[in-house]
């Protein structure tokens, strides 16, 4: 058994096959299943631990966007570590039915699930959010034409925080002017950098 696999499957921790772990915060050591579904790569413990210690100052109350949940860990992370609403978006109908189910499990009264395309969705009426979780299907043209709909259409709040996640071998992409760079790192074959925008 190899200890990180996050195309799909086994959790990003080594833990059993098809559940990611919840590493901080209300709900700390709660593991949460997810369907099988090509693509689906769950966000490493060690990245996630990452991110949401750049997050932390940020993170109360905060208004959070997942886009592409997947196994929900970021959204979950989110919300366990005090986020005011985090809302998630898959386009896969398991996948966001075994989401909500974990919402329901948790009692988490601030978080949402949408079962739809976050192109679509982003191309709908605009919330502004304080946190995006931009972690699309890698080798699609997504990211770059989510990062356009969310800078032109008003879904971001001034100071907002985006985290983006990319294929460490592919992960050139253009992104709004306004956008600047926070953070930065890699862990085995992913890139994932945090910005804000002004």
């Amino acid at each position: 058994m190899t200890k990180q696999r996050n195309r799909k499957g086994e959790s990003a921790s080594g833990g059993q096959r098809n559940q990611v772990r919840i590493i901080g915060g209300l709900h700390r050591g709660r593991r949460l299943g997810f369907p099988d579904q090509p693509g689906l790569r769950p966000t490493a413990d060690r990245v996630r631990e990452t991110l949401f210690n750049w997050l932390q100052p940020s993170l109360p109350g905060a208004v959070c966007l997942d886009l592409f949940a997947g196994s929900g860990a970021l959204g979950f992370e989110a919300a366990s570590r005090g986020a005011g609403q985090v809302v998630m978006l898959d386009s896969a109908p398991r996948v966001a039915a075994q989401i909500a189910d974990n919402i329901r499990l948790l009692g988490l009264s601030q978080t949402q699930v949408h079962c739809a395309d976050a192109l679509t969705w982003l191309s709908g009426a605009a919330q502004p959010f304080d946190i995006i979780f931009l972690d699309p299907p890698f080798a699609t043209d997504l990211l770059p034409r989510c990062c356009r709909l969310l800078s032109d259409r008003g879904w971001l709040r001034p100071g907002a925080r985006i985290y983006i996640e990319t294929d460490a071998a592919g992960d050139s992409f253009d992104l709004p002017t306004d956008w600047r760079p926070l953070r930065e790192k890699r862990a085995g074959n992913v890139s994932y950098r945090l910005f804000t925008c002004c």
